[in-house]
């Protein structure tokens, strides 16, 4: 049977990837057209024959380059676009087996989470007007209940129609969101902790909601909010209108053929295959990591999930090693090797003044909720590009994450201040920037714990 999920979600072609990217990521060409590839290819393998669609398997990328050059603001918005079940985790958090901590099978577990999240979404918006329609009705009946003997009396009936409609309106205007009700809940009636904590995160999870099955719910109501109670119901509507069986089954289908996982940090767990410490399971997580990157049954509390055709999207600066100190094993799971570039004063410029949600734009609006209009000069701009360059240079390449910390240090009295001044425009230009900014950066001593 041909699984159709992947065709319901949004159709980008490469250029279109690359050019929402280009939004948001200054320069890194190679990096954004090789997952645009990735991307479209997780739909055009869905337009394949049965036969020959289990044969292609994904092309793994590994992206290299120093921090701070925008490897993970790519996964964060390839995530946002992607309409496909997505999970960005790091590699540190991950321990070899028989160690404390977690193993590499929990990530396919949370992205399945993250699967069912999304096919539910989806089925409540195909029954959306129908959900709100009877969260609204079930307020107003409980704002407003029907009267005793209404029915033998019609002019009654009319004024409680018309006392009706008026509260259906003034819940459709959020005029009623404070007012308490109360509303009726279910929950079991047996609590469950986590328990066997030693035994792993999986089983806790799963044992305790089979426990919690074994007993019936019990009703209760509560006095809460209109606005609380409108999320209780909700959620009460959707649970009765949708079939949970079927949004596994989907989201399990979904994560099969469509899932991505982004493992960032991997350049921490190559190389030092042996000793104590830190240095102990780097090799035994790769081991672990292997038979998942190159495909296996995960069990999980949902069933097995294959995870042959799942695309992983690996990232590290590798500074201080490089992917061949990765087991030849998981670097033959990784063809596509991409390397990105260190930002340049031209660079941090563009990030400043013509990405979408750039820190300029940021701090202009929030300064904007204390009535100050903050404005950016050219001139004020390319300075902050120039000792942003200069900075990395001199000290740590952190790359764009400078930019972060040279404006918290640029507008710090501003921000403390203008709730207190009111002040009401602020210009800043190449004068304010060197006034605030020149004397800490020439003080090498300062700068190294300042910026």
């Amino acid at each position: 049977m041909r699984i159709r999920q992947i065709e319901t979600a949004a159709v980008w072609t490469c250029p279109e990837v690359v050019e929402m990217l280009d939004r948001y990521i200054i320069g890194q060409e190679d990096a954004k057209k090789a997952v645009a590839i990735a991307l479209r290819n997780r739909w055009r393998r869905m337009q394949l024959p049965e036969d020959i669609r289990g044969e292609v398997v994904p092309n793994n990328i590994i992206l290299i380059g120093p921090t701070g050059v925008g490897k993970t603001e790519i996964a964060r918005r390839l995530s946002q676009m992607a309409d496909l079940p997505f999970l960005k985790v790091e590699a540190t958090k991950f321990t070899e087996k028989g160690y404390v901590g977690r193993d590499v099978d929990s990530m396919v577990r949370d992205l399945v989470e993250n699967s069912i999240s999304l096919v539910r979404r989806r089925a409540e918006d195909r029954h959306r007007q129908d959900i709100d329609q009877a969260v609204e009705d079930k307020l107003v009946g409980i704002l407003f209940p029907p009267l005793a003997g209404i029915e033998g009396d019609p002019e009654r009936k009319v004024r409680w129609k018309r006392s009706q409609d008026k509260i259906r309106t003034q819940l459709k205007e959020k005029v009623l969101e404070d007012r308490d009700i109360s509303v009726e809940t279910e929950q079991s009636s047996v609590p469950i902790a986590n328990i066997f904590s030693s035994a792993g995160e999986e089983f806790d999870a799963s044992f305790g909601e089979s426990i919690k099955n074994m007993f019936p719910k019990k009703k209760t109501t509560k006095k809460v909010t209109v606005a609380k109670a409108r999320r209780l119901l909700l959620d009460q509507e959707a649970e009765a209108r949708l079939d949970m069986d079927q949004i596994i089954t989907e989201a399990i289908n979904l994560v099969e053929n469509g899932g991505i996982i982004f493992l960032d940090e991997i350049d921490k767990i190559a190389g030092g295959g042996g000793g104590s410490g830190p240095n102990v399971s780097r090799e035994g997580v790769q081991r672990d990591l292997l038979p998942i990157v190159e495909g296996a049954a995960v069990s999980t509390k949902h069933g097995p999930v294959k995870t042959d055709h799942i695309l992983f999207i690996a990232a590290g600066a590798f500074h201080m090693t490089k992917p061949s100190d990765l087991i030849p094993e998981l670097q033959g799971r990784f063809p596509i090797r991409v390397e990105l570039s260190s930002l340049t004063e031209e660079d941090f410029l563009c990030i400043l003044r013509d990405t979408e949600g750039s820190l300029t734009k940021q701090y202009e609006a929030l300064l904007g909720v204390d009535g100050c209009t903050l404005t950016f000069t050219e001139d004020a701009l390319e300075e902050l590009a120039r000792l942003t360059a200069e900075l990395n240079k001199r000290m740590e390449n952190i790359g764009a994450r400078r930019l972060q910390t040279i404006l918290a240090q640029l507008l710090d009295d501003l921000l403390f201040e203008v709730p207190v001044t009111k002040t009401g425009s602020v210009v800043v230009d190449k004068e304010f920037v060197v006034e605030r900014l020149t004397g800490i950066i020439q003080d090498e001593d300062l700068s190294r714990y300042i910026l």
